[in-house]
């Protein structure tokens, strides 16, 4: 298996950094539940890999301190060894966290010796692994993983998710082609850009005008998601869509490998011919920096709102409605929903309905049924094909994709994403809802939830 690497999510982040001002100079510690993102397949190297997911805090009471100054923090275990039954008890990975205010965010010769002793009884009460984090005075972070009591692996990529992301550990420069990007944005932010790995939920009207802007912008690695061919319909607002390939029948996803071929910009574009949500799609999922919710269903945003929840990863929900009131009067509106921790879920805001998610699910996995349970009016029904125009569905996907790199490059201040906005096009302006976390909500209300990581049955979610 892979090297592993790091979601660090921005509470937990902000918990991690409050260790410097607690400690005055002198270092303190902590500990952390990370959960676990085991990917059989990783859709870019095809090997096994394995993501860590920042799940829970722990800070060490001062009466468990026995002694701190600006080299060194030595503290009591007893709460080690509950961590260690919490850890095996609910399949999580222990860490330990401390903090260098004076030194780098590197490990030292004593922080090797008392690791290994720790990680040595972390293995033998069964847990996979250990793992360290440590961060000095100028906020710079480094992690490792004890899977053996003789050696630590370092962990060089951390994913650090909330309102503003990044990814520590970049390597290379940006593509030549970038250039009039990098003036603007500069070198590093570019070079974020490129490092996200980036899944785009449905390959319509929204995901094909996603992934050319993903192409140009330098991205290097993504995936897309969709099972449906091409037809007649989709040809007023299918990016790359040719008339040629509706008689050939074929998939959404063939034309747009074929676009990101057709470029030479280097991306590698996977693509995964099933909905977001399939277990097909589960591995190409977790392995994503960002995913980009182009589906025009609600079952495919409930579980992608779920999944944001358990995994940590980014999701950027696109949403369109359009309907003619009279022949001059119209009602056009496109949203962005940004699903980081902080930020309230789509539930939360209205934006998904579970009645029709589950109508959605039960007709794709099981169409007989729904068709039985339609006829007996316990369904809603389809009912008409949605309107649709290029102009809307290109403008919303840039919204999305704007949205990001607000998050990533800080162009729209240090804040990042907002939650939601919503644009009316016919009314040329922008609003943002204000959208609270909803008192109960069975996804972004739970604590136990965030950062989960793997369980069973997947998302904790019983069909």
């Amino acid at each position: 298996m892979e090297a592993a690497d790091l979601i660090l999510l921005d509470p937990h982040e902000a918990q991690i950094r409050s260790l410097l001002t607690a400690g005055a100079g002198s270092e303190r510690s902590a500990y952390m539940l990370f959960g676990i993102a085991d990917i059989e397949v990783d859709p870019w190297t095809h090997q096994p890999r394995r993501r860590l997911v920042s799940h829970h805090f722990l800070a060490i009471g001062s009466d468990e301190l026995v002694s701190a100054s600006t080299r060194h923090v030595t503290w009591q275990t007893d709460g080690f060894m509950h961590l260690l039954n919490k850890a095996k008890e609910m399949s999580l990975l222990p860490a330990l966290v401390h903090t260098h205010p004076k030194g780098q965010a590197k490990f030292s010769e004593q922080d090797d010796r008392n690791e290994a002793e720790l990680a040595r009884t972390a293995l033998l009460k069964g847990t996979p692994g250990l793992i360290s984090v440590v961060i000095a005075g100028n906020g710079d972070i480094a992690a490792r993983i004890w899977t053996q009591s003789d050696k630590a692996d370092d962990i060089g990529r951390i994913l650090h998710v909330g309102p503003r992301m990044r990814i520590s550990g970049l390597k290379g420069t940006s593509a030549d082609f970038l250039d009039r990007q990098v003036r603007l944005f500069g070198k590093e932010a570019s070079r974020q850009i490129a490092g996200f790995r980036c899944g785009i939920a449905g390959g319509g009207a929204t995901g094909s005008a996603v992934l050319p802007l993903l192409l140009r912008l330098g991205v290097q690695e993504a995936v897309q998601f969709d099972k449906d061919n091409v037809d007649e319909t989709n040809l007023n607002r299918l990016h790359g869509a040719r008339r040629s390939d509706v008689d050939a029948e074929l998939l959404k996803t063939a034309i747009h490998k074929r676009t990101v071929k057709e470029s030479g910009l280097g991306m590698t574009l996977v693509s995964v011919d099933a909905w977001a949500g399939d277990p097909q799609s589960w591995d190409a999922l977790k392995a994503c920096d960002v995913i980009f919710c182009c589906t025009d269903d609600h079952a495919g945003r409930l579980f992608l709102n779920r999944f944001a929840r358990f995994y940590g990863i980014p999701v950027i929900d696109v949403g369109l409605a359009m309907q003619r009131r009279t022949d001059t009067a119209y009602d056009l509106f496109a949203r962005v929903s940004t699903l980081v921790p902080g930020h309230p879920c789509l539930l939360c805001g209205g934006y998904v309905d579970p009645r029709r998610a589950r109508e959605e699910a039960i007709r794709r996995d099981d169409p007989d049924a729904y068709a039985r349970l339609k006829e007996e009016a316990y369904v809603l029904g389809e009912g008409d094909p949605s309107p649709a125009v290029v102009t809307f569905t290109t403008e919303a996907a840039a919204m999305a994709v704007n949205e990001w790199l607000a998050g990533v490059t800080g162009l729209a201040g240090a804040a990042g994403m907002v939650p939601t906005r919503m644009r009316r096009f016919h009314a040329r302006d922008e609003r943002r809802p204000l959208v609270e976390v909803r008192s109960g909500c069975p996804c972004c209300d739970v604590a136990q939830t965030l950062g989960r990581g793997d369980v069973q049955p997947f998302l904790d979610m019983v069909t």
